[in-house]
């Protein structure tokens, strides 16, 4: 039964309960008290008592004083602590020398059996008495009634004794003296002081119990409950304020043979839901005197477990660039912008169909910065930049123990770690056949195995992916399985080369000069602007425009960090605001960039050569994604390309 809340500060409530003498002695010492406790002086006993005492309600008493049988009744009986009064070796031999002055015959009559000391006191002083003792109020007017019967002058016993002796008109000496209801009162006090600081601790723990998210029961040694909290008894559907006392297996018979038998984790299922359930030592040393469990519900903790995951690393694994870092008006490149804001809006796998160096990673990161899951990874990896065994670990991880050499505890592969995230799979036709299949699972599942587990793990990613290659290419050869290759591709974005958007080329080499300028403290008062940069190139228009890049934006990035490098150490004139006066010169470009300057005739058919395959695999991986999508009715795919049937069937043969 659980105990009402109450003000620590209040004084601590004491009944002193009699139906005889005892209680003239009770309102003889009340006073004494009255400072250091509420006490009530109750003139009802045994079962009228309980009743009192059941009845009160938040006026309950802390402690119940009581004397003899009606103590001994009150104790097993009512839900506060009772002190007995106890009577000292001096009240029973002051009560036995005024007995002996009053009679020849004398009784000592107690409630249970005679103490032992007592009776080696008057054995030892030749004292004649007679030991009489009862058990309750019927037995005690018996036992008066017979030592009546057998001669005795006079009784010595507690008040209900010496009444019932008084009124069979015998002499009656009352056991009890002031000293031993002090006693009794002054163990009261003592009793509800502990009594409170206990309470205090419960009702903070059980305000605990009650504030945590997760269900929690403590038992005792006998598996009785000691405390549950709300949200368990909700799951069990049982009232908390009636489960304290009784065994928690009879409460939830379900959960008989599901609970842990030792400290540590299992899995029950409760009323239909899965719950993962601890089990705890309630004692921090010595021998355990019960046992905690907490009840975890099963969706709970892979939340959280999502949570974890999808926060950790978060710093490291972040995109840079955003749609604004895509410089560029070319109608291409505009194209390119609008489809990486439409494909953000979706969860759709996209990919990313472009040469080296075109910039296919930064529109990956610009689309994760646009989505729903800016706040979580980007997880880039090259797969074509590990050997096998290596590439299949850092991507679906391990167990501890999976293999030789593995780390301590296990480690989470690139695919967990994107959890809620974007995972960038860069060349993916560079990966091996043999994690095609894996990867393919995770696509379908959403979920991945880690090397030496076979639990999966639930992964909530989006999947974008780039290439350089015509995968149509990889799956005739054999070396790309086709269904992972109509996994990829639901949303395709195809990236112009550099050389197809002449346009482009000084607006890109002013940006890349300027960010080449800011990591260089030399250059940065040098070009503080983009005219300046434009000044500084305005002389290198031409060779750069008839260059063809076949290494795209990542090859121009490293001629104008050649350039930077050079106006760093050059000796140049500057305008009054510091900018550069003196144009680079071809020259100067000449040496540090000797492959711009070369043949452009052997160069341009290899270009027009290199520019007529990519326009037909990009077709033709376009019109093989169309037929997927439609389930390979051509004739819905020549209506939605607006092209013949002739026509189709010539470009995916041109391809071929």
């Amino acid at each position: 039964m659980s105990t009402p809340p109450f003000d620590p500060a209040q004084r601590p409530r004491i009944w002193a309960v009699s139906i005889s003498r005892l209680r003239d002695l009770f309102f003889d010492i009340a006073g004494e008290y009255v400072e250091r406790a509420d006490l009530r002086i109750v003139s009802h006993g045994f079962e009228d008592a309980v009743h009192e005492v059941d009845m009160v309600g938040t006026g309950r008493p802390d402690v119940v004083i009581a004397g003899g049988s009606n103590g001994a009744y009150l104790k097993t009986r009512v839900g506060v602590p009772v002190v007995l009064i106890n009577p000292t070796g001096f009240d029973v031999m002051h009560a036995l020398a005024r007995a002996r002055r009053d009679g020849a015959k004398v009784a000592l009559v107690t409630h249970g059996d005679t103490p032992d000391e007592v009776r080696r006191f008057t054995a030892a002083y030749g004292i004649d008495v007679t030991f009489a003792s009862y058990q309750s109020a019927q037995d005690a007017e018996s036992v008066v009634l017979d030592l009546r019967d057998r001669g005795i002058d006079v009784v010595v016993g507690p008040g209900l004794v010496t009444d019932l002796a008084a009124n069979a008109g015998m002499g009656a000496v009352f056991l009890y003296s002031r000293a031993s209801v002090r006693a009794a009162f002054d163990t009261a006090l003592e009793v509800a002081q502990a009594t409170r600081r206990e309470t205090v601790r419960r009702q903070r723990l059980d305000n605990l119990l009650q504030h945590l998210r997760d269900g929690v029961v403590a038992l005792d040694a006998q598996g009785r409950v000691e405390a549950m909290n709300q949200r368990l008894a909700s799951v069990l559907g049982i009232d908390a304020a009636l489960a304290v006392g009784r065994a928690l297996l009879d409460l939830a018979p379900d959960l008989a043979g599901s609970l842990p038998d030792s400290d540590g984790d299992t899995f029950c299922t409760v009323r239909g839901a899965s719950y993962v359930v601890h089990r705890g030592p309630l004692a921090s040393s010595g021998s355990a005197a019960g046992t905690v469990l907490t009840f975890q519900e099963s969706r709970a903790v892979e939340r959280l477990d999502r949570t974890l995951r999808s926060r950790q690393r978060v710093q490291q694994f972040s995109a840079r660039y955003q749609l604004g870092d895509i410089v560029g008006a070319a109608d291409s490149i505009e194209r390119v912008r609008t489809l990486v804001q439409r494909y953000a809006k979706s969860d759709a796998t996209v990919l990313i169909l472009g040469e080296s160096g075109t910039g296919k990673e930064m529109v990956a990161q610009s689309m994760h910065q646009l989505s729903a899951r800016r706040d979580f990874a980007f997880v880039a990896m090259n797969c074509g930049a590990f050997p096998e065994a290596l590439l299949e670990s850092e991507l679906f991880g391990y167990e501890e123990g999976a293999f030789t050499g593995a780390r301590k505890g296990g480690k989470a592969g690139l695919i967990e770690v994107a959890h809620r995230g974007t995972l960038f799979l860069d060349e993916i036709a560079e990966m091996p056949l043999s994690l095609q299949s894996r990867l393919l699972r995770v696509l379908q599942e959403r979920e991945v195995v880690r090397l030496g587990s076979t639990e999966p793990t639930r992964v909530d990613i989006r999947v974008v992916a780039a290439t350089h290659r015509a995968l149509t290419e990889g799956i005739e050869a054999g070396s790309f399985r086709a269904d992972l290759y109509y996994r990829l591709n639901i949303l395709s974005i195809a990236l112009p080369p550099l050389r197809e958007r002449p346009t482009d080329l000084l607006p890109l080499a002013v940006e890349l000069l300027l960010q080449a300028a800011a990591r260089e403290p030399r250059l940065a008062a040098r070009l503080p602007d983009a005219d300046a940069a434009r000044r500084v190139l305005a002389n290198l228009s031409e060779p750069l425009k008839r260059y063809t890049w076949p290494g795209n934006v990542r090859e121009l990035q490293n001629v104008i960090e050649r350039i930077a490098v050079e106006l760093a150490d050059a000796d140049v004139g500057t305008h009054p605001n510091g900018a550069v006066e003196t144009v680079f010169t071809r020259e100067v470009l000449r040496t540090v960039a000797p492959e711009i300057f070369e043949q452009p005739q052997a160069r341009s058919k290899k270009a027009a050569l290199t520019l007529r395959e990519r326009s037909r695999h990009v077709e033709a991986d376009e019109i093989r994604a169309a037929l997927a999508a439609c389930d390979g009715d051509r004739d819905a795919v020549c209506q939605a390309l607006g092209i013949s049937k002739t026509t189709l069937w010539r470009k995916l043969n041109a391809a071929d």
